[in-house]
Formats: C-alpha cells, structure tokens, sequence
C-alpha cells in the first residue's frame, strides 16, 4: 500500500516537473471487456475534466458506460475535499454501495480524487470501509487499469495514493461530457497554500502544461467542431510562472484567442495573480468571454490576513474597479466565506459592505468547514453554528438583491446562447450568454451546441427565461 501523508504533500522543491505521454501495457488493454462502469463525481470542474479521463481511460480497456449505478460492473467515485459536506456525501454513496456488494460479489468499488489524498479519510477506510476493491489519488489517475486488473486477481483492498508534488501526463484519452463545449487543463496544482485550502495538499505544486501541448488540445477541439473552451487551473491566473520566464496567461489568451474559437473562458482566478495585461487581452478579444470569477473569500483585511489570501480588501476593489471599467459588459463573480474562525460582527459587516459595493453577478457562498492539516484547523473556532448560519443567510439575502438587480438589466435585450440541453424540470431548453447567465427558452434539441439568438422576457434572480430570435 502506498499512503498519503500531508507533510510530505507539504513539501515544495525545484525538482523538474516530468512530462510522460499516456501507454498502457497490451495486457491490460481488454480487462473490461463486457464489464459496465458507472462514475460519481463531487466537486469542482477539475474533477469533472479527470472524470472526462477516468472515463477515457475505462473505455479504452473495454468497459461501456451505464447510469445507473445498480447495473455497473464498476463504480468510481471521484471526490472532492474542499468542505467536510463533500465528505459526507462521498461516505454516504459508499453506504449504499456497501449494501449493493453485498447482494452482487463481484462488484467492483473504487474511489479516487480529493479525499484519497487526506489521511484521515484513508484511516477510516482502513476502519470501516476495508470492503472496497481499491482507493487511488489525484496523481495516478493512469494506474487505475493496474488497479483493476490486480483486484480482479487478488481481491483485496489496495490503496495507492502517493502524496508527490506531481507529473503531467498527456495523450490520455479522454470521453468529454459534452461534444460542444470542453474544459482544458492549463495548470495543476496550487501554491498559495489559503489557511481554510486543503486543495494545495491534495493536488499538488504549481505546474503549468507546455502552451505547444494546449494550442494542439485546442486546435482538435476546434476541428471537431466545439464552439467553447474553458482554460482551467486551480490558480489559472499563475499559468506559466514554474515553465516559462515571460510567457503568462495573458499570452495564452491572446494565442488561443487567434485560433478562432467561438468562446474561451477561464477559471479559477486568485487576485494576486490578476495583472492589468490580462485585463487588456481579454478587453481586446471578443471571444474572450466577459465573464470573471473572482474570489473575495472575505470583506475584512484582518479575516483575508489570517486566511493567507495576500491581499487586501483595498487592493480587490481596485482591480474589481479596473475590470469594470476596461472589459464592456463583464460579469464577476465571486467565492464568499463566512465564519472563519474569531470572525466577528464588525468582520462580517465588512463582507456585507463589499457586497454592497461590488454588486457581484453572482456568489458561491458558505459556512466555513474545517479541514484537517490546514493551518486554519488549529485555529480557536469561537463561533456558534446558529450565527454562522444567520450570517450565512444575510449574506445570501444581500447577494442575491444585486444578482436580481443585475439581470433585469437584460430584459429585453437580444443575447447570444450557446445552447448546452434539454432541461429535465421545465422540458425547455438552456444555455449561457458570453457573460456566463443561465437562460432558459423553448426550443428543439437540434439546437444543442448551436451559437443562436435569445430574447430576453423575465428576467429572475438566479436565472433568465427568453425565447429564440429568428434570423430574419
């Protein structure tokens, strides 16, 4: 067994990052021949691009997907970390599951991802869940066909999880979620090293992709027709800073830009890393979308110091500022914590006057979650859950004031959608403008993955509702 261990996950040294190409031995090329797979994922788009590989990677040994997880000969689940709720969610599939292998012996259960690379979350594997088939971590995602084929043998538990700073891998194959729109790996890992992250542990250093291996993901994307790429990273905004002495992000932007993509976006954004540069290109460019995810995370210089965040809430509003006034119709958005441990009233009343003076398009707000082996978890936690919870909902109530204010703005206004499916709910189809809203409208689902024309009629506070322009 190979065990994580978060001192070493720690450690950041000069070491080259390697870059292999994907091979898999001829021996283990059928193992799933006739088998069925079935994947779960929890988290962020990161885990939804090496679910895309996972995926790949099964269907190139044989497997064939299923959607019910019952029916699967197979099931992944592929975890996230960033809030004990993930956890919880991940340990209450694997109740189920436990169930299922009991009444089918031969099914096969894995799980991988974030909570692979904690430590606690593989002693309570060791404890209570010694029944799955095997654990692997975010670092090794293409031993999983070994992984499977030494279970088929052995049938017992194997745990590979190597806490290492980390490779690249290219020429994984890889089975997209959607045939019109595509994340792009531009950068693993983080460095900051947020007090609150666990993800800096589980993921890895800093590493960029070479930008000749991105423009070639993206020119076949192109080539085979997909009208959006979202560039992403955990810390997008540092691409380039481990590989190249005056190559960043903005440069990317520019180039890909130019290979005549409908849509390019990317995430996630740290404001440390936000430079004017980038702010020029993407004003310059208009299929780079005006869309901006930026985390605030706080409104209080005193709660953004003890988080590590390295800047101050002065420094966000200016740069919130510059955005707003170069890029034409951008949209921000933003990441919002609340009760950080000794955060107290005057601290949340900060984040509120931030909100009130940003008025974020939108916000992905929470309680704050403690996560073993970050700094923030030996910090005194000296706030009642029930005020957590109150600010949590004035917080809400104050953001989604201005999120409705927002998109009223757009009633009546004649929009483009990339139409991405059928909602299951409301049968009407959805899709997003460049300024990334949600709008919903009837339509034929030959639309899906077509750039089309939407006039807006209601707008509401998390969504719009339109209906299509014809071309006339």
């Amino acid at each position: 067994m190979i065990l994580p261990n978060l001192k070493e996950a720690k450690k950041r040294t000069k070491d080259p990052v390697l870059t292999k190409q994907f091979n898999i031995s001829n021996d283990l090329v059928l193992i799933g021949q006739g088998k069925s797979y079935y994947i779960k994922t929890y988290g962020c788009q990161m885990n939804e691009r090496d679910s895309e590989d996972i995926k790949g990677i099964l269907e190139h040994i044989g497997f064939k997907e299923v959607f019910d997880y019952e029916q699967a000969d197979l099931v992944l689940l592929n975890t996230c970390s960033i809030r004990e709720n993930a956890n919880d969610k991940a340990f209450g599939m694997l109740g189920r599951l436990k169930h299922l292998k009991q009444q089918k012996k031969d099914l096969i259960v894995g799980l991988c991802g974030c909570m692979a690379q904690e430590e606690i979350v593989i002693n309570q594997i060791l404890t209570k869940y010694k029944w799955l088939n095997f654990v692997f971590g975010t670092h090794n995602i293409i031993n999983l066909p070994y992984l499977i084929n030494q279970n088929m043998i052995f049938n017992k538990l194997m745990i590979e999880v190597p806490s290492i700073e980390g490779n690249i891998i290219e020429g994984i194959p890889s089975k997209r979620l959607f045939n019109h729109k595509a994340f792009v790996n531009i950068i693993y890992g983080c460095d900051k090293f947020c007090t609150y992250c666990i993800v800096p542990y589980t993921r890895g250093k800093q590493r960029s992709r070479t930008k000749e291996d991105i423009i070639k993901e993206i020119k076949a994307l192109k080539k085979l027709g997909y009208q959006e790429v979202t560039l992403l990273g955990q810390n997008v905004n540092a691409y380039g800073k481990d590989l190249y002495n005056n190559y960043n992000l903005a440069n990317l932007l520019e180039e890909v830009s130019k290979l005549g993509i409908a849509r390019i976006r990317f995430v996630t954004s740290h404001p440390w890393d936000f430079t004017d540069e980038m702010i020029d290109v993407i004003a310059k460019y208009d299929n780079i979308m005006p869309a901006i995810h930026l985390p605030i995370q706080s409104g209080s210089n005193r709660i953004l110091k003890l988080m590590g965040r390295r800047y101050t809430k002065e420094d966000y509003i200016t740069l919130f500022n510059k955005i707003k006034k170069k890029i034409a119709r951008v949209s921000i958005s933003t990441d919002i914590i609340v009760g950080f441990p000794t955060e107290t009233e005057s601290d949340f009343n900060e984040t509120i006057d931030l909100v009130n003076t940003c008025h974020f398009d939108n916000a992905f707000t929470f309680i704050y979650s403690k996560r073993v082996g970050t700094v923030a978890f030996k910090m005194e936690d000296n706030i009642q859950e029930k005020v957590k919870e109150q600010r949590l909902q004035l917080l809400n109530k104050t953001v989604n004031k201005y999120f409705l204010q927002n998109n009223l703005k757009y009633e009546n206004q004649i929009v483009e959608i990339l139409v991405d499916g059928i909602d299951l709910k409301t049968k009407q189809l959805y899709g997003y403008t460049d300024t990334n809203k949600l709008v919903y409208f009837p339509g034929t689902e030959n639309l899906i993955g077509h750039i089309i024309k939407v006039k807006i009629t209601k707008p509401k506070t998390w969504s719009l509702e339109g209906i299509i322009q014809s071309e006339n």
